[in-house]
């Protein structure tokens, strides 16, 4: 081995993310594999590297014998006291051996080892640096299409957007630039399986995390979100900072921050509410943009029963239910909306506000609590 060959480790330590220790190792297992192959065993067989100049020695520690039934490991004593005049029967000796005398077949062999070495660490060294991106936001480039499957490069290797993971109706083209999150990397013989994520509403946080320095930082809190891939998204935010305003942080001046991430989500919509840790105060901000005259909450059950006016009550249901259904989704409670007729002509109404078993809020207290809904 010379400098050359350890300029090349270095590079390949540099480029392909594989220690120079492992590398070095590998080549140590290449030529005992190479003494192996050319004298049948290697269990005695010792390789020495000087890692600073890339000068190597190959000995076998062969007993000294007066007569030799296995070359591999005996020598006589007259062969030793030419490498050792004091050498005695039953004394162990080194043996240097000429790695140039192996055969065709052994140095191959030895080139296979460390090649095959290389491209396990290289696989590893891709799974390991994908494997620390789990559940995280990562960018890529579409580079082909297979059937509804997307191949996405991210730089090292290669991602799966499978149908289920795609947004309804969200399309792309070869070299599309996409924000994906990571669901999970799977370590496989011909390397890592990177599975990714359009749909999983933990994209939606860390679309914010990237555009809000203040969810970034912790100043404001992402408690929880529902979300409906591709249509809508409800986020609850809280903050510990009395200066700061998390429902305004997220948004952004003139919507900037949130808009970005309706941008990257391709015009999904997204509510933005304020978290409270007052049940009845959490579901009526969730329910926006629709506004709640009384919401009687049951911790206990998880269910809450809620009264809007008439005139809100299509709009507190939401298209097909999807208001209701997400704001269910984000509070954890089951939650049953009636308009205020409704209630009145079930008597709902006037036993909702005798029941002191229940949290309530009274209507006029809406404009209170900050909700803002953005669509691109």
């Amino acid at each position: 081995m010379n400098r050359e060959l350890l300029d090349a480790i270095n590079l390949l330590e540099e480029e392909k993310g594989i220690s120079r220790e492992v590398l070095l190792d590998s080549i140590r297992q290449s030529l005992e594999q190479a003494c192996k192959a050319h004298f049948g065993k290697s269990d005695n067989i010792d390789v020495d590297i000087d890692e600073e100049t890339g000068d190597f020695s190959v000995t076998a520690q062969k007993e000294v014998v007066t007569e030799v039934i296995d070359p591999a490991l005996q020598v006589t004593v007259e062969q030793a006291k030419l490498l050792d005049p004091s050498a005695e029967e039953g004394d162990i000796i080194s043996i240097d051996i000429n790695s140039r005398e192996f055969g065709r077949i052994a140095t191959q062999n030895a080139k296979n080892v460390i090649l095959q070495r290389i491209r396990e660490e290289e696989r590893n060294a891709v799974y390991n640096q994908y494997n620390s991106k789990v559940h995280q936001l990562v960018t890529g480039a579409v580079s082909r299409i297979q059937g509804k499957t997307y191949i996405i490069n991210l730089g090292k290797a290669d991602a799966l957007l499978n149908e289920n993971e795609q947004v309804p109706g969200e399309r792309f083209r070869i070299n599309d630039r996409v924000k994906v999150y990571v669901v999970e990397v799977r370590n496989m013989t011909k390397g890592p399986k990177i599975l990714v994520s359009r749909t999983h509403p933990e994209l939606v946080r860390k679309l914010f995390e990237s555009e809000v320095a203040e969810v970034a930082d912790g100043t404001v809190e992402i408690m929880n979100i529902s979300r409906e891939a591709g249509s809508r998204s409800k986020i609850s935010v809280a903050t510990h900072d009395p200066d700061v305003d998390p429902v305004g942080a997220c948004v952004g001046v003139n919507g900037s921050r949130v808009n970005a991430v309706v941008a990257e989500l391709r015009g999904e919509k997204i509510d933005i509410i304020a978290w409270d840790e007052n049940p009845a105060i959490l579901i009526e901000n969730a329910l926006s943009p629709a506004k709640v005259i009384s919401v009687l909450a049951d911790p206990d059950e998880r269910s809450a029963k809620v009264i809007v006016p008439d005139y809100q009550l299509s709009l507190a249901i939401g298209k097909e239910g999807q208001n209701a259904r997400l704001a269910a989704r984000l509070t954890g409670y089951r939650i049953d909306i009636k308009s205020e007729t409704q209630a009145r002509e079930s008597g709902e109404f006037d036993e909702m506000f005798a029941d002191d078993s229940y949290e309530e809020l009274p209507y006029g207290e809406y404009e209170e609590y900050g909700e803002t809904t953005y669509d691109e």
